[in-house]
């Protein structure tokens, strides 16, 4: 079901901005498209923070017969260190710089695919600062004695992370597309540097920074991102899951795609590499091509817009690369061949910043920062006059009025195992293709619609599946009876029990679908959990229209959160019961390790409010919290 709701969605939005694209006829048009969606990108990444002193230091420096290689460490923040390695061709004269941004390997800037475009641009005459992204190389933010980590090296640290920020309105894209800007910040500081000549090129999340790079940063002028650029609703159909800084939230709600990235660029010369076998669907990797032509033409530049696909599967392949030194050699004028010489990969400890391997202690990490952050919000919250209910709806984006869902009436069914055996079934349309699953259970069977003459209920909104904890969760039962006149109901919020999706995703993902979808809606600008807590409105609503003007909630879990919400939103909700609920997103903020998926969390919430203050309004509604969860989520 959330599969095909987004995907509707995501193909209204391409063909809405494909129609835009090709609607632009003039120059003028399409100057004033780039400047539109150079607004939006910094929005979206934005805001930065302040440049700070890079304090750069050169720790060895490895020569070899034609160029040599610094081993280099500056801070994108203060106090946040980033380690790099700078080749320098043995020339005297100033010469074309380019920014290397590496892919998802553990061992960042010391792997061969990154060594051999760094080391086959030098021996082209060009000055290459190749860096350790955050969560690699000697970067790792929760490195083990082994130089492990122990969350995992690249995605989960990533998405680890990234999650995490999100809650004080942060996002990991914006924290990478900042150390590449520290980046570009660093090579202008070198004599050596050209600075009429400064380009950019990655492949796979190394491509992501090269066009997030292409996006914010005017100081570039050719960039050559590999095996990223496709469009995000050949992503989704296809079922690729990205981890956090390439999935810039809002970016969708905003209108952009793939194509902006670049587009913001126009029209300096960019050519997008990419492979046929790869899982970055080339299909789309054409189709944006083309779009961007049009767009070049408009400029009178079409030739600065390139693509050159490979024949192998996702990878900087030797041709990939070769085609990107020809490319940047004509923009730059550089003479020589483009094809590339024999490479001599250096071994990784002659090209380590640190005597360990890792920045360990020497550096802040980005929980460090984030936890001051969150201290920051913290205090501030404290000297707010806080609306509370005003407050979630802005953030939730909860509109006004939202209306009766229809239903259809399923088959009645029996269990033994529930609270009351009679189970009638009801299917809610909340929105166009989403459907709310809601079980009645009653001692007597019920085939049709719900009588209208029964004023108080409870309802159950659970931690992972209705029909698995009316079965064995003994909060239902206890509360039930103290309550025996109520009638029970319960409902599978979107991406629960039976409205989960079915599509798979491999368990190296932290939270597989709840990550996947959660991060999909937060592009979109409306997050899971806020969609959920309008499908929790939805089906009050429809509760009161059959005539329920007294409603107990109760949760358990993950679904505490929108329960808690709605619990605000609502003047039928009389009384609360939370099981197992998060004390509050300022201990996940705060937190070294935490056990919560990114559908609970609510991004920006930490800039105005906190589940405590929710649960201070709720003792108006007899709110019975049981057996809290802290940051760990019942992990210990």
């Amino acid at each position: 079901m959330l599969q095909d709701y987004y995907v509707n969605i995501f193909k209204e939005k391409e063909n809405q901005h494909t129609s835009r694209i090709y609607n632009l006829t003039t120059k003028a048009e399409a100057l004033d498209y780039c400047r539109e969606v150079s607004e939006k990108i910094r929005e979206c990444l934005g805001p930065l923070p302040e440049k700070v002193p890079l304090n750069a230091v050169t720790v060895r420096t490895v020569k070899r017969p034609d160029y040599r290689i610094e081993n280099v460490m500056f801070e994108s923040r203060p106090g946040f260190k980033v380690t790099a390695n700078l080749y320098l061709p043995g020339t005297t004269s100033k010469a074309p710089a380019v920014l290397g941004t590496c892919g998802h390997t553990d061992d960042g800037k010391f792997h061969k695919v990154y060594q051999s475009f760094a080391q086959g641009l030098v021996r082209k005459g060009y000055v290459v600062l190749l860096f350790d992204p955050i969560g690699q190389g000697e970067r790792l933010q929760y490195p083990t004695d082994g130089l492990n980590s122990e969350i995992g090296i690249g995605v989960r640290e990533h998405i680890y992370n990234g999650c995490q920020m999100l809650l004080s309105g942060e996002s990991m894209s914006s924290w990478f597309v900042w150390d590449c800007m520290a980046g570009i910040d660093y090579l202008l500081t070198r004599p050596e540097v050209d600075q009429n000549h400064i380009g950019v090129t990655g492949n796979s999340g190394g491509g992501t920074q090269s066009a997030l790079l292409c996006g914010m940063d005017d100081r570039l002028t050719m960039a050559a991102p590999s095996c990223y650029i496709t469009s995000t609703r050949r992503n989704l159909e296809n079922e690729l899951v990205q981890d956090s800084e390439q999935c810039p939230p809002n970016m969708l709600e905003k209108g952009l795609d793939h194509f902006d990235f670049i587009a913001a660029m126009a029209p300096k010369p960019v050519i997008l590499l990419s492979q046929e076998k790869d899982f970055f669907d080339v299909r789309g990797t054409e189709e944006t091509y083309k779009k961007l032509q049009h767009l070049y033409a408009l400029f009178g530049a079409k030739d600065n817009i390139q693509l050159f696909t490979g024949d192998r599967d996702h990878g900087y392949h030797q041709p990939a690369r070769e085609a990107m030194y020809g490319f940047f050699n004509k923009v730059t004028g550089v003479y020589g061949d483009f094809r590339e010489a024999d490479l001599t990969i250096e071994d990784g400890k002659a090209l380590q910043c640190t005597e360990s391997g890792q920045l360990g202690t020497t550096s802040k990490t980005v929980r460090g920062i984030m936890q001051q952050n969150a201290a920051r919000l913290a205090r501030a919250r404290a000297q707010t006059n806080l609306d509370l209910a005003r407050s979630i709806k802005n953030l939730l984006k909860v509109p006004d009025f939202i209306p009766v869902p229809s239903y259809r009436i399923l088959r009645n069914t029996e269990n033994a195992q529930y609270p009351r055996p009679e189970v009638a079934n009801y299917l809610l349309e909340v929105e166009s293709n989403i459907y709310i699953p809601v079980y009645r259970l009653s001692k007597e069977a019920l085939y049709s619609r719900p009588p209208k003459d029964q004023k108080k209920a409870i309802l159950y909104v659970p931690h992972l599946s209705g029909d698995m904890e009316l079965q064995e969760e003994s909060i239902i039962r206890s509360k039930l009876s103290e309550d025996s006149d109520r009638i029970l109901y319960s409902c599978d919020l979107r991406g629960s029990g039976e409205s989960a999706s079915g599509v798979y995703i491999s368990d190296y993902i932290l939270f597989t679908s709840e990550y996947f979808y959660g991060t999909i809606a937060n592009m979109l600008g409306n997050s899971l959990v806020a969609k959920k807590t309008f499908d929790l409105l939805s089906v009050i609503h429809w509760l009161e229209s059959i005539g329920h003007d007294d409603i107990y909630l109760i949760s358990k879990g993950w679904g505490t959160i929108p329960a808690t919400f709605a619990s605000v939103l609502s003047a039928t909700i009389s009384r609360v019961t939370l099981k197992n609920a998060l004390s509050s997103f300022d201990a996940i903020a705060k937190a070294d390790k935490y056990h919560w998926p990114l559908s609970c969390f609510p991004p920006g919430i930490l800039q105005h409010f906190d589940l405590p203050d929710c649960y201070d309004y709720l003792q108006n509604k007899k709110l019975e919290l049981i057996e809290p969860w802290n940051e760990m989520g019942g992990q210990y």
